[in-house]
Parts: C-alpha cells; sequence; structure tokens
C-alpha cells in the first residue's frame, strides 16, 4: 500500500498510519511512562503499577492501547499462566525510529513556492 500525503502526488517513504497510530497511542503520558520503564526490561503489570502508583486495572488498559498498536508484546509464565510480562517489541521500535529518521530528515525538504495567494495574481 502506498502511503500518499494530502495534497501530493508522491509516495510518503512511512506508512503514516501506523505511524499516528503509535504516536497517538504514546501521546498519553501514563503510556509514554510505561514504555519508558518498558526499555528498561520486562515488566509485569505490578511491578508498573507500583512504581507509576496506578491500580493493576488502569496498568492493564494502557498495556493494552500499547499492544493494540504494536508497541508491546506479551508472555505468559510458563509455570503459572496468571503472571502476564510485558516487553518492548522491538521490531515496532526499529520501525519508528527509521520512520522519525526518515519524516524529520532536514534533506527531504524542498524548494517549492506556493501556487496560489496575492503574488501570483500579478503573473
Amino acid at each position: 500500500m502506498l502511503n500518499y500525503i494530502p495534497g501530493e502526488l508522491q509516495p510518503s517513504p512511512i506508512n503514516l498510519k501506523t505511524l499516528a497510530e503509535r504516536l497517538k497511542a504514546l501521546a498519553e503520558p501514563k503510556r509514554l511512562l510505561i514504555f519508558n520503564l518498558l526499555m528498561e526490561g520486562v515488566q509485569c503489570n505490578c511491578e508498573l503499577g507500583d512504581t507509576l502508583k496506578i491500580p493493576p486495572n488502569l496498568v492493564s488498559h494502557h498495556l493494552s492501547k500499547l499492544r493494540a498498536v504494536g508497541l508491546v508484546d506479551v508472555e505468559r509464565d510458563a509455570l503459572d499462566s496468571r503472571w502476564v510480562y510485558y516487553s518492548v517489541n522491538r521490531a515496532a521500535l526499529q520501525e519508528l525510529n527509521a520512520a522519525f529518521g526518515t519524516l524529520f530528515d532536514p534533506d527531504r525538504i524542498q524548494q517549492r513556492q506556493p501556487q496560489c495567494g496575492p503574488k501570483l495574481i500579478g503573473r
């Protein structure tokens, strides 16, 4: 699927829809804090809740949003499936880093003049 920038004929070099979904999930401060904690390594719901001082159901809610956009992986304990461990999805993190590197690359800025407005009336 090509990723077109609205109003442009050139395809975007990144999947803007996926990037927007991931940024929206990370824009919530608690989710950003959770993601930051997961960058320190695998953690369980209770550890995250204790660190952030929020109840387990709220931690689970935020984790489900991060999982839905593919930023967080989940694994159940092999011995006791009641324990669930969360980690950063490394592939998604690499995609996010690549998208940011591409989107915010200053070399992408093109020389262009608007094709409308007062400056063009006298032409």
